[in-house]
């Protein structure tokens, strides 16, 4: 199990969002790409990181923060927020040079879309499925959808999605354990690799995810910059 630490942009700063509320922001880092460059020298394999404002509007907008952090990183950089159309994609594949992207409100508004890009980038997109009690939260969890979690991941099977990133909001930003059984229960359903994120606390969290055997990943955010994760333990338990 891969573990990635998260590095969320918000007005150019490093923040964490509290169950994925732009109004309780907790900032870590003024600079993320001093953040970025930290994290690849504690032993991470790779980044995640959203643009946070890019969620909000639609559209790419901490360009020249992921630009930065790209030079000053080697590992794999995977982005998302704000993803959704094929000139988004293009944008930071191409130009930016971001290693794959991840398309949350797109893949339930426009699955066409994804698809698409799947043929085109091959292991270069993600589906990022953001849900509140099993349902689908879009748009920068501002709007919650009729659409259940497990429903819209059945979607990408086979198209050449590289994997899905599942987030359980009520967890995200709380320090209060991960939702295992939901998430291992889509991960079983689905043949696409699963990444788990959303409320992991500590070492033991990583340890209890791990063991089930079915993650392709995980995402630690808030648990990791509060210094609650001994971070070679938890390399080596993933």
């Amino acid at each position: 199990m891969k573990l990635f630490p998260a590095i969320d942009l918000k007005d150019g700063a490093c923040v964490r969002l509290y169950q994925g509320d732009f109004a309780q922001t907790t900032i870590y880092a003024k600079s993320p790409a001093d953040q970025a460059a930290a994290f690849e020298t504690m032993g991470f394999p790779a980044l995640h990181v959203v643009d946070l404002n890019g969620a909000m509007k639609g559209r790419p907008v901490n360009l020249s923060v992921v630009a930065g952090i790209l030079e000053r990183v080697k590992i794999p950089v995977q982005l998302g927020g704000g993803i959704r159309t094929e000139e988004a994609a293009q944008l930071w594949l191409e130009e930016a040079h971001v290693s794959s992207v991840i398309l949350g409100t797109a893949a339930l508004q426009n699955p066409d879309l994804v698809k698409s890009l799947a043929k085109h980038y091959p292991g270069r997109i993600m589906v990022g499925i953001d849900a509140r009690e099993g349902m689908v939260v879009a748009e920068g969890w501002l709007r919650t959808s009729t659409i259940a979690a497990v429903d819209l991941a059945r979607k990408f099977e086979d198209v050449g999605v590289a994997s899905i990133i599942y987030t359980d909001i009520a967890r995200d930003g709380t320090l209060t354990g991960p939702n295992l059984e939901e998430t291992a229960t889509l991960a079983r359903a689905v043949s696409v690799p699963v990444i788990l994120s959303g409320g992991i606390s500590s070492n033991a969290d990583i340890a209890a995810a791990a063991a089930l055997n079915v993650f392709e990943g995980a995402i630690i955010g808030k648990a990791l910059y509060e210094a609650r994760i001994d971070v070679k333990q938890a390399l080596a338990a993933a």
